[in-house]
């Protein structure tokens, strides 16, 4: 039972991914929060996607009471006043980041989905808010936290593996295609790399000065404790080299949201976080109490049918 909860809440950061790398911080940047949410709820990975003038951030929502996770997207002007917000996507398993990019002459978005054993990727209908699943996308491993980049005329997908609970934060493969559904071959490398310091994706993968470069998240002392950017000077379909760079952390501005920094997503010229507070209080305890008394209610009464 976790008795410590993690309260996430992103922002939007006026400097462009790549001023970000150059300067290894997000220290002294101008920045936006998103709006705040109630107690023991909170948004969390943050994707944006600019369109006619507009921000549209696309994130997880999430309430420790019902604990699936659903997508929901925010619309800011170009002053970055927040005009719209609406739900996206529920599903009847937990979503996360809903990483949204184009390709093949389409909107796409491929959210974390590992409850549902397998990776979808959703085409939009009516963006922002309307989406179907168009392929599933069939990988060595039930991939964690999947993300995408189109580089030297194919499709390359980053993501850690379901397989074992410590893998998810450690474990990271790497897939290709030519096409989006697929077929996607796994890299005879895989994983490419075992280190919970520097393994699980955590934002959009960016060419940067000619280099393929990965934000990933540091788990090493806590769940998303901070972002490496990993950089791949090789990357082809027989070796993969990588090196992975200092911890971009929250800085202490930031208070109470200190412990912990895990999406850095490109969005333009804007740059999209989320930065953590943990909490523990009676209020979060009786959360616990309620949801260990509903489960051993149903299977009372499942024991008597």
């Amino acid at each position: 039972m976790g008795l410590r909860k993690d309260i996430w809440r992103p922002a939007i950061i006026r400097a462009s991914f790549e001023q970000i790398a150059a300067a290894g911080s997000i220290q002294g940047f101008d920045l936006q929060w998103l709006p705040p949410m109630g107690s023991f709820q909170f948004l969390a990975d943050p994707f944006g996607w600019w369109r006619d003038g507009k921000l549209h951030v696309f994130v997880e929502t999430y309430d420790y009471r019902i604990r699936i996770g659903a997508i929901e997207v925010l619309t800011y002007d170009a002053d970055l006043k927040l005009i719209d917000r609406a739900p996206v996507l529920n599903e009847s398993w937990h979503l996360s980041y809903p990483l949204i990019f184009e390709g093949e002459g389409e909107t796409w978005m491929l959210p974390e989905a590992h409850r549902s054993n397998g990776l979808t990727l959703y085409r939009a209908v009516d963006f922002p808010t309307r989406w179907e699943p168009a392929h599933r996308i069939a990988l060595d491993h039930v991939p964690v936290d999947a993300t995408p980049l189109f580089h030297d005329g194919r499709w390359w997908l980053f993501y850690t593996s379901a397989s074992r609970e410590p893998d998810k934060m450690s474990a990271l493969h790497i897939a290709y295609a030519d096409r989006l559904a697929g077929p996607w071959t796994p890299h005879s490398m895989n994983p490419v790399r075992v280190d919970s310091s520097s393994s699980r994706p955590g934002g959009t993968a960016r060419v940067v000065d000619d280099v393929v470069t990965l934000p990933v998240q540091d788990c090493s002392a806590t769940y998303g404790g901070a972002i490496r950017l990993l950089r791949f000077p090789v990357l082809t379909v027989d070796r993969v080299e990588m090196r992975a760079g200092e911890r971009i952390e929250a800085p202490v501005g930031f208070a109470p949201y200190v412990e912990g920094l895990h999406t850095l997503a490109a969005a333009g010229d804007m740059t999209l976080i989320d930065v953590k507070r943990t909490e523990l209080s009676l209020q979060g305890l009786s959360i616990e109490a309620m949801r260990e008394a509903r489960k051993l209610v149903r299977r009372c009464v499942s024991g008597f049918r």
